[in-house]
């Protein structure tokens, strides 16, 4: 049976995630795409106009059995809820939303009372299956490094700390938990975000940030030490092109999780 998806924001990930589904119309119906002003949006994207809606009551309408936020924290809090209230499950790109207990403790209280669940994508990083076993293996210890191009961090609160533009070496500006990196750098911390929710939380997850003139991708270090093993990886993804804060994987790895939703073998 072909699953019916609504987005929530068409931005530089939910455009992605839209032109890569259309390859997959077998499996998946976008029925609807929330936006600010469908209107507006129509003119720039006439390749969606026929599902765009400017309200989530006419999303609804539509009946979607997935809905999937591609659009920052203010549209979790906008509309997570009332997506789980309506009984629909939810898929959440903006990971580091939960970073705010208050909002984390809604959406978990929302999906249980409508017995619907809040899935995560693993984004633009790897390892996290790994992270979860050891996790519940006996997880001591987990650092994680984000290094990427100057660029990347403009507009940030890092704007306020460094000339970005004039940098010529590494300059590590924050060292801290993955709750603060994920509060303080709501567009940057995602996979702050998504390392800590697979391991050992949002307190206990080490987080460094590094803007570095030397790269030219996203740079995701991981350390990890259990009684599972260890664990290091490296991992540069290229940047989107439309948005230099993420990775052009973050996008495939939202579809991969739709897909999985209709899929008969899933890894």
């Amino acid at each position: 049976m072909k699953q019916k998806l609504a987005l929530i924001g068409y931005g530089a990930i939910g455009t992605a995630v839209h032109r890569l589904l259309l390859a997959h119309a077998d499996q998946v119906e976008v029925v609807a795409i929330l936006v600010r002003d469908a209107a507006a949006t129509s003119v720039l994207a006439p390749q969606a106009a026929s599902v765009l809606v400017d309200k989530l009551d006419a999303l609804l309408k539509r009946s979607p059995t997935l809905v999937v936020e591609c659009a920052g924290h203010a549209a979790v809090d906008l509309y997570g809820v009332a997506v789980l209230s309506a009984g629909i499950d939810l898929l959440v790109a903006s990971i580091g939303a939960l970073a705010e207990p208050a909002r984390e403790a809604a959406l978990v209280d929302a999906a249980r009372a409508a017995q619907k669940r809040i899935l995560l994508p693993a984004g633009a990083i790897g390892g996290v299956d790994w992270l979860a076993a050891a996790r519940l293996a006996g997880l001591s210890q987990v650092t994680y490094r984000s290094r990427k191009p100057p660029q990347a961090w403009a507009g940030s609160a890092a704007d306020q700390q460094l000339d970005l533009a004039a940098l010529t070496s590494a300059v590590t500006f924050f060292r801290g938990s993955a709750r603060q990196a994920a509060l303080q750098y709501p567009r940057n911390a995602n996979v702050a975000a998504t390392v800590a929710l697979a391991g050992l939380g949002f307190e206990r997850t080490e987080v460094e940030m590094i803007a570095d003139p030397h790269v030219d991708a996203n740079v995701h270090e991981i350390e990890a030490d259990g009684a599972g093993g260890q664990m290091s990886t490296r991992l540069a993804g290229r940047p989107d092109p439309h948005n230099p804060r993420t990775s052009v994987m973050t996008a495939h790895s939202v579809v991969r999780c739709i897909l999985n939703e209709s899929s008969m073998l899933v890894i």
